[in-house]
Formats: C-alpha cells, structure tokens, sequence
C-alpha cells in the first residue's frame, strides 16, 4: 500500500510520518494552506460583548490558532463569561490549552448535526452565540442556533486557499511511485483534486485508487465523482485516520 495524504500542513505531515514510523508507504501532498481571516480585526469586540451564558463555538484547530494570535496580539484574552464549544475532541483541546476553560463538544461524529443535539444548546433564545470559522462553511450550525433564537455572529479567522500545482506533473509523479490509497479530509480537497488531474490519469490511476474519507456525505460526493472502493474513518482526526489505514 502507497499512501497519498492530501491533508493541509501540519496535520498532513504528522500522519505521514507516523505511517512511516509503522513502516508504510506515504506521502504528503497538501491541497490547501491557510491564511488569516478577514474578520480578525473584529474578534476582540465581538468576544467583549459575550456575557454570562452565551455562547462561543470553535468550528477548527485553524480557526482556534488564528484567533489566539490576534487575541494575544491585541493584548486580550479569552473570554470567562461565555460557554465554549467545539466541533470535535482535537479543537476542543487546543481552545482548552489556550484558553483555560472547559469545552463541550460531541462525543461521537464530529459534524454540526451531532453538536447542535447537546442538551445545552437546546434552550439558547436571546442568548448571543460568536462562532470562529474559516471562509464559509458550517451554515446549519449558524442556521439552526438562529431558528432556536439566538444572535449569530460569525468570524472569520482564516482563509483556506488552494495550493497551485501542475496537475500533469503531479499524476504523473504519484502514478509513478504507485499510489493506490488516498485520504481526503474535506469536499473543497476533493474536488480539487478531481479537477487537478488530467482525464487520462483521472480514469486509469485517481479513480481506481482505494479512497478513505471521514464521512458520509464525502463518500457520496466521491461516489458522484467516480470512485467505487471508498472508505469512511470513525473520525477526522489523525488517530482515527491511522486506524483506518492499518
């Protein structure tokens, strides 16, 4: 098995290097960098009129880094008044370590469904809620705290952007090392990669290789592409990742 991790640094070059300390083969080839947001200048205000009660999500590690950067650049700090929440157990951790205080977050699936259905987020109507994003992305989060009578704010920490290769070149190298499994964190790296690679390669080498995805609705997007032998992690962080691939 030759492995191709199209996740962003440096989660991508994490997991390669334990694949290789267990003695696979892997490569890091990562899709999309980060950038900061264009709403950081706002977040200290935003985050200075959350009181007792309120609600603070974090929807990524990026947007929990980007945030404490520019918090700790303006002289500020993590607010005590709010309840904090998280889209899973890795960026409940690194807003945890920055932060202090406890955060709550879904236990099984790290997707909005899940979180929206903690019995704390049930009963929120006049409650403000400030949620860290990347550009885009997590609508029904903002959506359904809104119909259950929130204020939504969103801030957007950071900006995703593709990483610019020759798609030629690139088929070309990995076919020629033999890459035959990849692992595909999100829809936006998905369909980059489909479109990156030339028809030829597409059809004779990307759509053959075993595809492992960390959902559902990713499977199905990549079964619309084209890839039949498909493989969903219990979760999307590097653990689950791993325990998948082995």
């Amino acid at each position: 098995m030759s492995i191709l991790v199209t996740r962003p640094s440096p989660a991508g070059e994490q997991l390669v290097s334990r694949l290789r300390t267990l003695g696979q083969v892997a490569w890091s080839f990562p899709l999309i960098e980060f950038s900061p947001g264009r709403e950081l200048p706002a977040l200290a205000d935003q985050m200075n009129l959350l009181q007792e009660g309120d609600l603070l999500f974090a929807l990524s590690q990026h947007a929990v880094e980007f945030a404490h950067a520019r918090l700790q650049q303006a002289g500020s700090h993590w607010p005590a008044a709010p309840r904090y929440f998280a889209i899973g157990r890795t960026t409940a951790l690194a807003l945890h370590t920055v932060s202090g205080i406890d955060v709550r977050y879904p236990l099984d699936r790290e997707i909005s469904e899940v979180l929206l259905q903690l019995p704390e987020l049930q009963t929120i109507a006049g409650k403000r809620a400030l949620i860290l994003r990347g550009n885009g992305g997590r609508e029904l989060l903002g959506e359904t705290l809104s119909e259950r009578g929130a204020d939504v704010t969103f801030c957007e920490c950071y900006q995703r952007n593709a990483k610019n290769y020759d798609g030629a070149e690139e088929a070309m190298r990995w076919h020629m090392r033999g890459v035959d499994t990849l692992v595909v964190t999100s829809g936006e790296m998905l369909q980059q990669l489909w479109s990156l690679i030339p028809l030829w390669y597409r059809e004779n080498w990307l759509l053959r290789c075993r595809l492992l995805v960390v959902s559902e609705r990713l499977a199905n997007h990549a079964r619309e592409l084209g890839w039949q032998d498909i493989r969903i992690a219990d979760n999307a962080d590097n653990d689950a990742l791993l325990r998948a691939l082995q």
